[in-house]
């Protein structure tokens, strides 16, 4: 991916050498003109087109952003309600997830979403154990976990 990435600022540089025009508009055609290169050479590349890849990651990030607002509203309404109306508690979630890098993704999206915190991870890195502010039904928090950040994190790592 990082070669992918070097080549391609190589061609948007050979294009505003051969173009002389050094300006942002000019690397940005020569970068597009260096995506259209490497997309067409994608399989003569053994780890595949690397716009796959950051395409994943904007949509990780943009997975993110939506479940911290969503989850942040969530907050707000029940601190600022008058009854205090919710079940807080500890559960286990296995996760699919196999090398370290993707179980510390997971544990700190959970931990940065608002009224959820990772309190521990087992020993072989297969067990979360997660603290909700307000847990209605245990297998469904888990299969939205394993829904959104879970199969987002697959697709960036795999």
């Amino acid at each position: 991916m990082a070669l992918q990435i070097l080549l391609n600022f190589l061609i948007a540089v050979v294009w505003m050498f051969l173009n002389n025009n050094w300006s942002a508009s000019g690397l940005i055609v020569g970068y597009v003109v260096g995506l259209a290169l490497i997309g067409m050479f994608r399989r003569f590349w053994p780890q595949g087109f690397y716009m796959k890849r950051v395409w994943a990651i904007a949509k990780l990030l943009a997975l993110f952003i939506k479940e911290l607002f969503k989850s942040s509203f969530v907050v707000i309404g029940q601190v600022i309600s008058p009854k205090l109306n919710i079940r807080p508690g500890i559960f286990a979630y296995t996760t699919e997830l196999t090398t370290d890098w993707e179980v510390t993704i997971l544990a700190n999206l959970i931990t940065l979403t608002p009224g959820t915190l990772t309190l521990d991870v087992s020993g072989d890195g297969s067990t979360l154990y997660i603290h909700a502010m307000d847990i209605d039904d245990v297998d469904e928090l888990c299969m939205e976990i394993r829904n959104t950040f879970e199969q987002a994190i697959l697709e960036v790592t795999r």
